[in-house]
């Protein structure tokens, strides 16, 4: 079948998918006095209800109608339209998080540095080292970003900012559905689709269940060619005739969620959730452009098991005239994974003829191929208690205490099949290096905020928190005794006390402790204006390297920021805004030091100021205009180093990567009733994001280059009748090439891969979404839908489909709530590798000690998929030979 017709066939499947739902809509602005008007919103970023134009601090809201309208799924859908936020994804499930350009360009190695940014699911943070969790976005109430230092009221690596997402909860009101069905199609890939839905159940007037499901299939986009691959020693020739495959990057999701809402009486209540997830992924997530757009050779299976579970508990009630929260959670996250180590292989062979050193058990020369198998578990719990003092009180008081503890256990093998055992590590066959240790990180905290009204116009607020913090790391990492007398199991000193290790070689531990602050001054010219100065600081715990030598020193972030919160026109225009100004002092940057492990020090002062701005205006009865922008400029305040005195590997005044200078969005949205009965509406959206590096290093810029700037567009059309929703739907209209992120995949290797951006690269689509909603089991469709979707193809699909591949179909049905629980819920708290150095920076401690440029992507940590920034030879130290490593007979 030809790829046009094949479109076509995809579009009559996705239309038979949606014939049996149903959906009831909510507004998507109060209309008042006959004139447009903005919906108020509900934030809890302060941990108490308050309205966002009267909260003094850098917040943006995505609520439920908002994340619905912009086919919100996924961490990578919210992002695209959160200017000061910027992610590096390097798998599903896989994410590292920027806010404000606080990065160095770090990497997310597990014996690397706690990220700069936390997440929250309600009220548990839900960050772990190598990324936090990527949450199906359904049933969600609302994302808040709290930008800036939040030290005070939050913890758990809130040094840059926070992103909490807060659930629907169980509601008393009455019985509440919706489900979601799904089919899609990705340019440049295969066939994707998905169910969701929920279940709203009140238990008599006191309490209330509400059930979540999902499951997706997403389909891939990254086509693994057929090649074959020759080792010169020996010589060995491999190919991947079994593995060639079109699309070979396909994604399963599955998770639920479960939450009871008892009120004890009309004092107290609890709520104990249950929220699992699980995320299947094969393939590779990353491309050689070399080969064309898209397009790899890959000579092992790269495949990845990413599962989560948590249980959370809250508890609310009252003593006297103060409010009581207490907020626990425990969750457990394992990940399996494998993935192809081919290239540093085959680069470190090509080079310095490392295959004569892997060979059988009779001294034969082997396909030296290496691969990782990974298994990482993660156990997290946290507990929160916190008093409040009454909202309407000219002092407002909120404190609390606040104690965490993860747990990291890490098993990295590296694996040539049929590798002698006299050079394998003990009790693990075929394992060239192993990684077994056990990572903990423990924080306590105790916190305190106060407000006070000076006049009716200026409001003083102070808060501090005062923290300590305990990070430890041991078990193994290393070689085999037969295949090196100073590494790896001839460095160990004692028994195993991981389990699974064949010694100990890692036993440490760092402390730290101190406090971090916030003064802000709140002035409102009137109830429609106000603006308001802060200062604030913001910590990330230091830590151990397993390497030896020194620990790495927390680094502090001090923030100055004027903002301002302001309605207009009768309450149908809001514009928000600040201008920050930051100082990032003893940065943490992770680097390549002796025998290619990864060393984490602290590099030096940069700062970062910028201005970002977020407008919303309700135009006219059914026209509405959102748009949001960030320009931030951030760099170093000096030269960087990575050894006193040593060559300046970064000059002062080079801007820090990752982040781009500037980012920004707007989404047009029309409503209008198109017959009797019958709604219509249309919307548009652009983003664009701006080019940026990826790495810090001058001469890693020069080999990898910049990840370009672009603009995808994304168009909406249907119809509704307040029963259902029927919608055409195109992402990237226009086929925009994004990346987020350029590497090369070890020491020595010269071939640059290419991370492309989720939502800008793969997924141009076009999809018709209907929605449904029963409530008391009742569903009314005024038409039958199987027609209407007959009527969508032909008014709607039809000339998209002309377009050819940039407008391939989609179907997906979106759950909508009932117009009375949409009003309650708003009233509820809601590189270097293959470069030489140039010769005055060889012999410096930089590389691997002949001059070779190091610290990039390629220790797959994990997920079996992810080339994460440094210590690829943290887990794998070639060039340890070229520093004196013993050779085997």
């Amino acid at each position: 079948m030809k790829a046009k017709d094949r479109n076509v066939a995809r579009w009559s499947a996705g239309l038979m998918a949606t014939t049996m739902l149903t959906a009831v809509a909510a507004p998507a602005a109060a209309q008042q006095g006959g004139g447009a008007t903005l919906e108020e919103v509900v934030i809890t970023a302060q941990k108490r209800s308050e309205n966002l134009q009267d909260v003094p601090i850098s917040v943006q809201a995505l609520g439920t109608e908002r994340l619905d309208q912009l086919q919100v799924s996924d961490m990578a859908d919210y992002v695209k339209f959160l200017p000061n936020v910027t992610v590096q994804a390097s798998a599903p499930g896989f994410n590292t998080i920027y806010m404000r350009g606080v990065a160095s360009g770090e990497n997310s190695n597990h014996s690397g540095p706690q990220p700069s940014v936390a997440v929250y699911l309600d009220e548990q943070p839900v960050t772990t080292i190598t990324g936090p969790l990527d949450i199906h976005v359904y049933d969600i109430e609302r994302v808040e970003v709290l930008a800036g230092p939040q030290g005070t009221l939050y913890g758990a690596s809130s040094q840059a900012g926070t992103i909490r997402i807060i659930t629907n909860k169980p509601s008393t009101s009455g019985f509440e559905a919706a489900y979601d069905l799904e089919v899609n199609s990705v340019a440049h890939g295969g066939v994707g689709y998905g169910v969701e839905g929920f279940v709203n159940q009140p238990l008599g007037e006191r309490a209330a269940v509400r059930l979540v499901g999902w499951a997706s299939h997403d389909a891939g986009y990254i086509d693994n060619e057929q090649a074959s691959l020759t080792y010169p020693t020996g010589p060995v020739t491999i190919n991947n005739a079994a593995l060639a495959e079109d699309d070979f990057n396909e994604v399963d999701t599955y998770g639920a969620r479960a939450a009871l809402k008892i009120d004890l009486d009309d004092n107290w209540s609890i709520m104990p959730t249950l929220n699992m997830q699980r995320t299947e992924g094969d393939g590779a997530f990353f491309y050689d452009p070399g080969r064309g757009r898209l397009k790899t050779a890959r000579f092992r299976p790269d495949k990845g098991d990413d599962k989560w579970a948590q249980a959370a508990l809250t508890v609310q009630g009252a003593v006297s005239n103060l409010d009581l929260v207490y907020a626990g959670a425990y969750m457990k996250r394992w990940i399996d994974g494998e993935s192809d180590y081919s290239d540093y292989a085959y680069f470190y062979d090509t080079l310095y003829g490392y295959g004569a050193y892997w060979y059988d058990d009779a001294g034969d020369n082997i396909d030296i191929s290496q691969y990782i198998q990974s298994k990482d578990v993660f156990k997290k719990q946290s507990h929160e208690f916190r008093v409040s003092t009454p909202a309407d009180q000219m002092m407002r008081v909120t404190m609390g205490l606040f104690y965490q503890e993860q747990t990291h256990n890490i098993q990295q093998r590296y694996k040539i099949d049929n590798l002698a055992d006299s050079i394998s590590v003990t009790g693990w066959p075929d394992t060239i290096w192993l990684t077994k240790q056990l990572r903990t990180d423990k924080d306590y905290a105790a916190f305190a905020d106060v407000s006070i009204d000076a006049s009716d116009k200026l409001t003083l607020n102070a808060g501090i928190r005062f923290f300590k913090a305990r990070n430890g790391l041991k078990g193994f990492f290393g070689y085999s005794d037969g295949y090196s007398s100073r590494t790896g199991e001839a460095a160990c000193f004692g028994p195993e006390i991981v389990e699974g290790s064949p010694c100990t070689n890692l036993l440490q531990l760092t402390e730290d402790n101190g406090e971090t602050y916030r003064l802000n001054a709140q002035y409102k010219f009137d109830d429609d204006r106000m603006v308001y100065v802060t200062y604030s600081t913001g910590y990330r715990p230091g830590g151990v390297n397993r390497r030896g030598g020194d620990p790495y020193q927390p680094d502090f972030l001090k923030n100055l920021e004027f903002g301002w919160k302001t309605t207009w026109l009768e309450n149908s225009l809001r514009w928000n805004g600040a201008v920050f100004s930051a100082k990032w002092d003893d940065y943490q940057f992770s680097f390549l030091g002796q025998n290619g492990l990864t060393i984490i020090a602290n590099g030096g002062k940069a700062k970062m100021r910028g201005i970002e701005t977020d407008v919303s205006w309700a135009v006219a009865e059914g026209l509405s205009i959102n748009g949001a922008a960030s320009y931030i400029d951030a760099e170093l305040d000096e030269d960087y180093r990575n050894t006193p005195g040593g060559p300046i590997l970064a000059p002062k005044g080079q801007s820090l990567p990752v982040t781009p200078k500037f980012k920004g969005s707007m989404y047009v949205r029309y409503e209008w009733e198109a017959m009797s009965g019958l709604d219509a509406h249309v919307q548009g959206a652009v983003v664009h994001n701006g080019s940026a590096y990826p790495d810090l290093r001058a001469a890693d810029r020069a080999l990898v280059g910049k990840t370009p700037a672009y603009t995808t567009f994304d168009m909406t059309a249907g119809l509704t009748n307040g029963s259902w929703r029927v919608e055409a739907f195109a992402k990237n209209l226009f086929d925009e090439d994004g990346q987020v992120d350029r590497f090369v995949a070890c020491v020595v290797c010269t071939r640059v891969w290419v991370t492309p951006h989720p939502a800008a690269d793969h997924r141009p689509e076009v999809r018709p979404d209907v929605l449904g909603v029963g409530r008391g089991g009742g569903s009314k469709p005024r038409r039958p839908l199987r027609d209407i979707g007959r009527d969508l193809a032909g008014e709607l699909g039809r000339p998209l489909l002309e377009k050819g591949r940039h407008a391939l179909p989609h179907v997906r049905s979106r759950a909508q709530l009932h117009r009375q629980r949409a009003v309650e819920l708003q009233q509820l708290p809601r590189v270097g590798g293959g470069a030489v150095l140039p010769e005055h920076l060889a012999g410096e401690g930089y590389g691997d000690g002949r001059g070779v440029l190091g610290d990039f992507q390629g220790d797959l940590l994990g997920s079996g998929q992810q080339p994460l920034r440094g210590d690829h030879l943290a887990d794998q130290p070639a060039g340890e030979r070229l520093l004196g490593r013993d050779q085997p007979a």
